[in-house]
């Protein structure tokens, strides 16, 4: 039994999102006065009881429809009246020895988060409880947008994961995942609410 967590570059394998993620980093260094550094996305492998799931958050367009690809939730890419639509909206995986095409380009090697199989149990469990928020929205008062990274911050949050030493390697940037972990703080301290009800009006008044 063993959990991983693996970085991926931001659009490996295409074109179009390699360069358009690539200038929305440099004009989002520009507006805050720093040097653009690569993106990064995170996937979470849980490898249990001889079975390897793949925990992800990714476009639900693009991939067979015919796959089943364990998806537990969707939610809306860009505004919530655009998740109408196939190609605004994202997909939540929990896919049961499933395909990851973009591993090849990891950055550096998977990074062990757990042995421990009770954990492992609940990051497949925690799965279905994560909000559907607006991919791309800022959350509260973080400032940082709801993506795939909030996704793997956030379960491992809820899961009793430590995450401060979680960082990507080689002076890469994770957009979204201090996102995760407010939203994680906020559902654990909502009165018996699981993170499924947590809204983006909870996340708000969360940051004030």
């Amino acid at each position: 039994m063993v959990v991983r967590l693996l970085w991926i570059p931001v659009g490996a394998g295409g074109h179009v999102v390699r360069h358009t993620s690539r200038w929305w980093e440099r004009l989002t260094a520009a507006r805050g006065h720093r040097a653009a550094r690569p993106l990064v996305h995170g996937v979470l492998e849980v490898v249990l009881d001889g079975s390897t799931w793949i925990l992800e958050m990714a476009p639900a367009w693009g991939g067979p429809r015919a796959v089943d690809r364990g998806v537990v939730r969707t939610g809306p890419v860009g505004l919530a009246l655009l998740g109408r639509s196939r190609w605004f909206r994202y997909e939540v995986r929990r896919w049961r020895d499933g395909v990851l095409p973009d591993r090849r380009w990891a950055v550096g090697d998977p990074v062990v988060v757990s042995r421990d199989d009770a954990t492992a149990r609940a990051l497949l469990r925690h799965l279905e409880e994560v909000p559907a928020l607006t991919w791309g929205r800022a959350v509260g008062a973080t400032g940082d947008m709801w993506n795939s990274n909030s996704l793997v911050s956030w379960l491992l949050a809820v899961s009793g994961v430590p995450t401060a030493e979680l960082r990507p390697p080689g002076g890469a940037r994770a957009p979204g995942w201090d996102a995760g972990l407010a939203v994680a703080d906020r559902s654990a301290r909502l009165p018996r609410r699981t993170a499924r009800a947590t809204t983006a009006d909870d996340i708000t008044q969360a940051g004030r």
